[in-house]
């Protein structure tokens, strides 16, 4: 079976999996809070922080990634990927993110594969809220991070990277919001211990239907400045997800490469809740 077979197959079942558990209730966050505001599903972030003194996680419980080029491929698998929250103050959270188990095979097309399992790198962001829904259309946030190179070569690049995203949604009708998310990043150069710029930008569609189900489409694309050459990748995403309680989603979603530089396909299948 091709890797995109595997991926769309698997994504199906672990999707029915998750919805024939929906009856079993989550626990709500046991106050009249907000309803569950996400970063996932699909690549962009939106705009908005945890409650001060409230918990949030937020997963990938399956993860896979397919990239064929030149006959040779590789196949990226993670198991579980938590991003944790928690607000420290109203409009700031202090976010981590880890992965415990990845999985990368990369086969030269010729008959030698190799596979490599391990950790992934871990992430730290803090999110500021410095424009805020409730008072406009308009809420927008400052994002940086600091990657710490925690993987093995071969999952990570044994580098400290970092940079800024810059999440901006506007609310276009009540059922239709639009997201924006450039960011400027600070990477390792793939041939020494410099670095270089790169920075990425989308455009995302949200669309609010009646019984928690939120729709979204998206167009991402990224330019990395390595000394050695500009990489450009550019992908069409598409994702759903299920709110089966204010606190408490699942989701589900799809990206296609567009050009010859970006994985062919990703799927995954995750799960957010708030406490």
């Amino acid at each position: 079976m091709s890797a995109r077979k595997k991926i769309g197959s698997i994504g199906l079942m672990t999707g029915m999996l998750l919805l024939a558990a929906a009856g079993a209730k989550a626990d709500d966050a046991g106050e009249n809070l907000p309803a569950i505001c996400t970063d996932r599903p699909t690549k962009s972030n939106y705009a908005c922080t945890v409650e001060p003194g409230h918990f949030q996680y937020e997963a990938d419980l399956f993860n896979a990634t397919a990239y064929d080029k030149g006959g040779s491929s590789t196949e990226t698998w993670l198991v579980l990927n938590p991003t944790l929250k928690y607000g420290i103050a109203p409009g700031i959270d202090i976010e981590g993110s880890f992965s415990p188990f990845v999985r990368v095979r990369n086969d030269d097309g010729r008959g030698a594969a190799s596979v490599i399992t391990g950790p992934s790198d871990v992430t730290v962001r803090l999110k500021y809220q410095f424009a805020d829904a409730d008072e406009s259309k308009l809420q927008a946030t400052l994002l940086p991070y600091v990657k710490a190179p925690t993987a093995r070569l071969g999952i990570g690049n044994g580098a400290w990277e970092g940079g800024l995203l810059l999440p901006v949604n506007y609310k276009l009708t009540d059922t239709i919001t639009l997201t924006t998310v450039p960011e400027l990043d600070v990477l390792k150069n793939s041939l020494d211990d410099g670095r270089h710029a790169a920075t990425s930008q989308l455009v995302n569609m949200g669309l609010a239907l009646a019984g928690g189900i939120t729709l979204y489409a998206e167009l991402w694309g990224a330019w990395n400045f390595d000394p050695v050459g500009t990489v450009e990748q550019f992908s069409a995403d598409a994702a759903v997800a299920y709110a089966l309680t204010p606190y408490f989603q699942i989701d589900a979603g799809l990206n296609f490469g567009l050009n010859a530089a970006t994985p062919d396909m990703q799927g995954y299948v995750g799960i957010s809740q708030k406490f």
